[in-house]
């Protein structure tokens, strides 16, 4: 599951203001040298950094999951699968039918709150993995025909070459595949309703008079994080933040209207965390490597270190809200912020309520986001490394390591209502609490009742069963505590709760 928490990245982020700043140069090694990288991104990665030094936790992660040379989702190597049982992680689609059957459901009623529109219904996945839960939404509304009628095409927005052909192979068997303006298309073999893909939602045609219907799962916990760490003021950190800021080409003085206003900051300052190569007599006992890591491993390739000066991001990120600025006097405080998730929370609002450069005249659409973190705290300590279904470094092995952390509801929420005066947030609330609103026990045994007997009826049962209670269970290995729902839906006075948080609709 990837809601395991990798340990090394929290010893490190606890004794970072134990270790002593190391420059760009102390990191560089002879070309002479043979260093063996795990993976020829590693060795870009080094590369990359020794030229322009220590770089954002973000550019790490962004690199590590969408890298041309060998990203993490980006790879189309034979028989590798990220997803399932044979793959490094198991998500909630994979599981159990029941789920995606579930998020159908929920846009129904939305579609039915909303007045059943009868034309100009879009469906948006973000971050589709292999397509299973757009596969098990558009099998399930086949049977409200209505709202099928409605819809006028399904879009994807997926940039892995790889998981977009798996989708299609999912979602429209043999039928064509064409290039577009702005990706490729198809048509499904649900009502022959058309299948778009695209990398970015910007490049899905936002049009006022459309409906969109929006679901996000397990997508924001791969968005790339920046990390920063309050740090207690000293003589010698306040001279050298007057005077310096460091950026990706190395630290630089700054000008003489800078430093007049650097002068009047007093207290604790932010620093971020930022990562460079593991010297290469690294041990697990020097980089603070967990035990249960250790065995089968070898020492990351990579640290994470804490910044000597400031950098562009922790002038600015830290003040965007005052969640954060609160903390900031308080010396060793740990965030994490992720601007494009914020980015992707801010386009949901405003294309279900418009905003004042692309006003709405009537909100419509949905959005429902299913992910995990702290219901409403900011996360730290959190980025995690998984492979083949095993907690490991987050900073060995690029490009074969699944990097997650866990998602801010709470600044999704503030970007969100801050982008459009149009919607309302509701969450976010626990899975489990969520997939019992919307009936997912009773759909479990209605399944379970139209198994015929006979042989393997029983083991069909066992796994039925399991699944669902595995979706909703709070602890061991349950996920219905840890992961959690939100829902961006138009504005109505909070007149009308969707349901699933706490509101019915009229059928």
């Amino acid at each position: 599951m990837r809601s395991i928490v990798s340990l090394q990245t929290r010893n490190c982020l606890r004794t970072a203001r134990r270790w002593k700043y190391t420059s760009p140069a102390a990191v560089r090694w002879s070309s002479s040298e043979a260093r063996q990288w795990s993976t020829p991104l590693a060795k870009q990665l080094s590369e990359a950094i020794t030229t322009t030094g220590p770089i954002p936790l973000a550019s790490f992660m962004r690199m590590c999951l969408t890298s041309d040379m060998g990203g993490y989702y980006m790879s189309s190597q034979e028989g590798r699968d990220q997803f399932g049982q044979k793959g490094d992680f198991i998500t909630s689609p994979e599981i159990s039918q029941i789920f995606g059957e579930l998020i159908a459901v929920w846009f129904v009623a939305e579609w039915i709150g909303q007045g059943r529109r009868k034309g100009g219904v879009e469906l948006i996945e973000i971050g589709p993995g292999r397509g299973t839960l757009m596969d098990d939404m558009l099998r399930t509304m086949k049977n409200f025909k209505p709202l099928a009628e409605s819809i006028e095409a399904v879009y994807m927005v997926e940039a892995s070459p790889s998981l977009r052909d798996a989708q299609k192979k999912l979602l429209c068997g043999d039928a064509p595949m064409t290039e577009t303006d702005i990706g490729h298309r198809c048509i499904s073999k649900y009502s022959g309703i058309p299948i778009i893909w695209t990398e970015n939602i910007r490049f899905v045609p936002s049009n006022p008079d459309k409906t969109p219907f929006i679901v996000a799962h397990e997508f924001f916990d791969a968005l790339p994080i920046h990390a920063f760490q309050s740090i207690s003021p000293s003589d010698s950190s306040q001279e050298a933040e007057k005077e310096t800021i460091q950026t990706p080409t190395g630290i630089h003085k700054l000008s003489p209207e800078a430093q007049k206003a650097n002068q009047k900051k007093k207290g604790p300052q932010w620093r971020e965390m930022v990562v460079s190569p593991s010297p290469p007599d690294s041990t697990h006992t020097t980089l603070s490597t967990p035990k249960s890591q250790q065995p089968s491993n070898p020492p990351p390739e990579f640290q994470l270190t804490l910044s000597k000066a400031s950098t562009p991001h922790s002038l600015y990120l830290p003040e965007i809200s005052p969640r954060y600025r609160a903390l900031k006097s308080t010396p060793d405080s740990l965030i994490e912020i992720s601007p494009e998730s914020h980015a992707y929370a801010q386009e949901f609002a405003r294309r279900i309520g418009g905003s004042p450069t692309s006003p709405k005249p009537t909100p419509s659409g949905a959005a429902i986001i299913l992910d995990y973190g702290p219901a409403d705290t900011i996360p730290t300590n959190s980025l995690r490394g998984i492979k083949a279904h095993q907690r490991v470094s987050p900073l060995s092995e690029p490009g074969l390591v699944d990097l997650s952390a866990d998602v801010d509801f709470v600044a999704l929420a503030e970007a969100a209502l801050g982008a459009s005066e149009g919607v309302e947030v509701y969450g976010p609330v626990e899975q489990g609490a969520f997939l019992r609103a919307m009936g997912i026990q009773e759909r479990a045994e209605a399944l379970i009742r139209g198994v015929k007997s006979g042989e393997g009826r029983e083991e069909v049962v066992k796994r039925v069963e399991g699944a669902w209670k595995r979706l909703v269970d709070r602890g061991g290995s349950g996920m219905g505590k840890v992961y959690k729902a939100m829902a961006i839906v138009p504005e109505s006075g909070g007149r009308r709760r969707p349901v699933g948080f706490g509101g019915e609709v009229d059928v």
